[in-house]
Formats: C-alpha cells, structure tokens, sequence
C-alpha cells in the first residue's frame, strides 16, 4: 500500500521575477517534432546548477506573457537509463490536477449548463445525506465539509462505487461554514463533470482543457488512457530507490500508460495528471489569460475570497484549484499550487504573477531537494531580482564505513548507521531516537507534535470513517492489525509525519502518516523506511547534518570508537554501538 501524499498549496511562498534565457540545461531530448529546449542566461543557470549539486533533480520552466523564457533540466529522469531531465520529460503532477478540474467545472458554468450556486445533489440525486445540499462552489473551495479520498490511489473504482464511497465519508462541518482540504470534493466535481457534460471525465477534460485554442494537447494521464506523451520521470524514494509506477519499460514506454486496470475514480479529478513542466507553463499562461475559460471566469480563480475560502490564514485564500497569496509575503498578489506523491517520488509546484503574466513551474523526482523547496530557498531572491542564494556545499572529508552499524540508545531506540559516497545517513528507529536526531524547536512544536501524534493515533483507532477505512486497506494488504505502536514526529517538506510501527498477523512494518486538525489524511507513505538525515564530515570525528536550504535540524555528531554523540537543542545524549 502506498498512499499518494495530497499538497494544498499552502505551503508556497513564491514571487518570481527571472532574467532572459537563451538554451538549454541539459542535453538535448530525442527529436520531438518541436524547437529544441532552450536554457537559461548563464548566471540564473549557473546558481540552479549548484542547486542541483545539492540535490534538486527535476525540470524547471518559466515564461512571460507566453513566451518561454527559462527551460532546463538537471539530474537524471531515470537513472538506469541515463536519460536526463528536460523541460519535456512528464511528472505526475498530482494534486495539481484540481486546477484543471475547477477550469473543467468553470467552463460549464461559461456554457450555462452549471451554476456555482448550484446544490451538487439536483444533478447527482444518489448522493445521500448533507453533502447532496454542498454547492458546486463548496466543492471547489474545499468548505464542503467532506473528509478524506474514496479509495487507495490507483485502486479500480467505477462510477457507481465512487458514489457510493462518497456518501460514506464522514462530513465533518455544515457545507459553507468551515474549510477541509478535500481529495474526495474533487472527486465529487469529476463525477459531476461526466454527468453534466454527457461524456467521460476524461474526454471532457482533454478536449475542452487540455487542448489549447491551437489544437495542441498539453500533458495526460499518469495511469490509463490518454496517456502523457514522451518520456517519464522515474521517481525516487528517501531510500534511494526508483519506485515501480511510472517507471519506463524496455522499449521506453511507460510500462502502466493505457496498461493498469481503470477505471481510475480514485484519483481522477483530484490528482491524475501528467505533463512536461513546459506544458504546464503553456497551460497556466493560456488560462489565466482567458483563453480556455472566459474573463468572469478568471477573475473567479484569481479572486480573493472575503469569507468561504478565507480560514487559510497570513493573507492565503483558496479559489477553484488555486491557493492566492495577497501583497502581504511579497509585495504583489500571486497565486499557486503544488503537488506530488509519496508512492511516485514526484513534486510539481507552479505560481502565476498576474502584475507580470508571468508562470514558474518546477518539478522533481528525488527526495534529496525537491521543487517546493527549492523554491522556498530562492523566491524571495528571485522576486527582488537578486542574484540567487547558492546552497552551502560542504566538500568533506571521505567517511570511512568503519562507523557502520547500530547504536543504542540507553532509553532503547537505536540509530543506525551508513556511510556511502562521502555522506553518512544515520535512521532513528524509536520514538526516543526520533525525538534525539529530529528534536523540536521549541516547547510550542512539542505541543503541536504531540497532539498530531495523538490525532494519527485516533486515526489508526479507526475511530472516523477515514480511520476505518484505513485499517481495512492496511489489513487486506499486510494482515489483521494487533499493535500500533507511534515512533516519533518530523517535520518534512512543511507538514508533521508522525511515523509508527504497525504489527499485523504476518509482519511489523513502518509508516508515517500527516493528518490534519480534523484527522483527515494530508499524506501517509506505508510501508517506509525509518526517518532518516544525511550527515557530512565537518573535521575530525565530528559530522553536521547536509543541509542546502538551512531547515536541517540543529544537531552534530561526534563519533570516537564505538561510542556515538548527539549534541542538540534538548542537550548531549549518548548512543553505544551494538554491531
């Protein structure tokens, strides 16, 4: 089981001014019947290429008004086949999806057949309960009060079954009084965008979204039919290792386009597309210029919501598909949104600056430094029109493998060690040595640590109809459940993780879960590895974490003979080797 981590965009700081660019980043793709990617100017180029040092692998696209300015690729879209990153290369771009889906819905209320005001339940009268009263613009800004998605991601789920599992969800608030990031109000949209427009999601979405005023098709589907065109970016996981969807066959084609079971309910409408970053640059240009939905329509999207939409907090509303920054984070008002999967390795964030018409997408397909961190690191450079900030690359000494192996820790947990290629990963494998490696900053992330651990505990109880269906899914894939066990909290990539031990009647394994304040499920990865962070040498026996963009924790290492050293915010703990 591996359950695709849902972004809401929240999270994105971004205001991007950039210079001119002239060629391309990367070597060039195989010929694709268009002009060659180009690349940046040289200094812009230059500080992504010490970025990518750093880690960042993945594709960068950026226009204005239309015109491509910045197209690149760093890293390698697939490692066995040497295939590099290009600004063509496709990610899954996940939750993204829901922009597409709102510009689907918008251009049906354009056509007359919907109105947003409209309650969902007089064109889907077999939904149940108070979710048939939720108004289509409920749906699209996440205020109709369903929690949770209505299926394991790429679990087959028709028409009927869909509906079906949406009128199980549990409805957490009125519709129209609360917000609650919601998978399965997407869902919802998509079923009622078939419904309305009398054809498949998909068709609709393809022939009315995706296809520019000139014909052109811009991206796909990550699972099924159509499928994104070209070549795929294979995703990598915290381990290292490629993961299976996506992942190109022999003959270069993606091994599951057209090819896994559908039909694809689960994540269609709310996280099932993919394309090029250069694609979705077109696309976020062509629609915010008014050329796939009209000019009532833009405005809609690009608004800023007074009441429904507003609880998101530091001057960010939600509008259909879209999170809207004010003037207050950097001065001009921009919108955003991101996406990714924790079982595809791929994150995808893009921002629109309506002052300058200007899109910047990123996308990446290692954990290492990924495109919303990455953009955290150097927007604010980007949007003064400041040279960007280069990582802090620590060129250390070699680290011997001598330091391998398990050391424990006197309250049990144990951290356990490898060196490999001038870097050592050190794991927690506890709560104990979670709470060493990934301290909190201060007693008020304790707090908020401890109530998430206790809300992921709630979750895993199945004391909600999300929780139930969690553990249903956990049991038909690994066994009866008998013990849930919690093994710390992180902060990752802008959310809490609270990682546990689940032992079932044929095996214990790790995962994490990030819920929200409603134990709705933000992001889970199961099964995992332990949390793990990178550690370079620093002198001597002394090593400090890797850490580009400065969020590391604040720890350091010392290791003499077999006894191991951790110095961090809570004071020195002391772990002895074991093996």
């Amino acid at each position: 089981m591996g359950m695709r981590k849902s972004f809401t965009g929240v999270l994105l700081v971004l205001a991007i001014v950039v210079a001119a660019c002239t060629m391309d980043a990367s070597p060039e793709p195989e010929p694709t019947g268009e002009k060659p990617s180009m690349q940046c100017d040289p200094q812009l180029l230059s500080a992504f290429r010490s970025w990518a040092k750093a880690g960042f692998s993945g594709s960068i696209a950026i226009s204005t008004r239309g015109t491509e300015d910045c197209l690149a690729g760093f890293g390698l879209a697939d490692e066995a086949r040497k295939k590099p990153n290009t600004a063509d290369t496709v990610f899954d771009i996940g939750s993204v999806t829901k922009a597409f889906t709102a510009a689907a819905i918008l251009d049906l209320a354009d056509k007359g057949h919907v109105a947003l005001d409209d309650p969902v339940g007089r064109f889907m009268p077999e939904l149940s309960g108070p979710i048939a009263k939720a108004t289509i613009r409920h749906l699209l800004l996440h205020a109709s009060g369903l929690r949770g998605s209505i299926g394991n991601d790429d679990e087959p789920l028709d028409r009927g079954d869909a509906i079906q599992a949406i009128n199980r969800l549990d409805i957490v608030f009125r519709p129209g009084t609360d917000y609650q990031y919601s998978n399965a109000g997407y869902s919802l949209l998509g079923l009622l965008i078939e419904r309305v427009s009398g054809t498949s999601y998909r068709d609709y979405v393809v022939t009315e979204i995706l296809t520019l005023p000139d014909g052109k098709v811009v991206g796909g589907f990550w699972n099924g039919e159509p499928t994104a065109p070209r070549d795929r970016a294979v995703g990598y996981l915290d381990d290292g290792k490629p993961t299976d969807d996506g992942k190109p066959a022999d003959d270069g084609k993606p091994a599951d386009g057209g090819l896994s079971a559908g039909q694809h309910w689960t994540m269609d409408a709310n996280g099932g597309l993919a394309m090029s970053t250069r694609h979705l640059a077109t696309w976020t240009h062509a629609l915010f210029s008014g050329k796939l939905v009209s000019a009532e329509s833009v405005s809609i999207i690009s608004a800023l919501p007074s009441g429904l939409g507003s609880s998101l907090g530091k001057g960010k509303s939600q509008t259909p598909g879209w999170v809207a920054h004010d003037k207050s984070l950097f001065g001009e008002p921009f919108l955003a949104t991101a996406g990714g999967g924790g079982d595809v390795g791929h994150n995808v964030v893009v921002a629109w600056l309506p002052r300058r018409q200007q899109v910047v997408t990123l996308a990446s397909n290692k954990p290492g430094l990924t495109a919303e961190q990455l953009l955290q690191a150097v927007g604010r450079s980007l949007f003064t029109g400041q040279p960007l900030p280069e990582p802090e690359l620590i060129v250390g000494k070699d680290i011997s493998d001598d330091v391998d192996g398990s050391y424990k820790l006197e309250t049990g947990g144990s951290l356990e060690l490898d060196a490999d290629e001038g870097k050592l990963s050190m794991s927690a494998n506890g709560a104990d040595a979670v709470a060493v490696l990934f301290p909190p900053r201060d007693e008020a992330e304790a707090r908020r640590r401890a109530a998430h651990e206790s809300r992921v505990s709630a979750l895993l109880a199945g004391k909600t109809t999300e929780g139930k269906q969690e553990r249903s899914a956990l049991e038909s894939d690994f066994g009866s459940i008998t013990a849930v066990a919690r093994s710390g909290t992180i902060e990752r990539d802008g959310e809490l993780r609270t990682y546990v031990t689940i032992t079932t009647t044929k095996r214990v394994i790790t995962g994490w879960y990030a819920v929200d304040d409603k134990t709705g499920i933000g992001g889970a990865e199961v099964p995992t590895g332990l949390p793990t962070l990178r550690f370079l040498s620093s002198g001597g026996a002394s090593y400090r974490p890797e850490d580009p963009i400065g969020r590391a924790p604040a720890v350091t290492v010392t290791i003499q003979r077999d006894r191991l050293t951790v110095v961090g915010p809570a004071g020195t703990t002391v772990a002895e080797r074991v093996d």
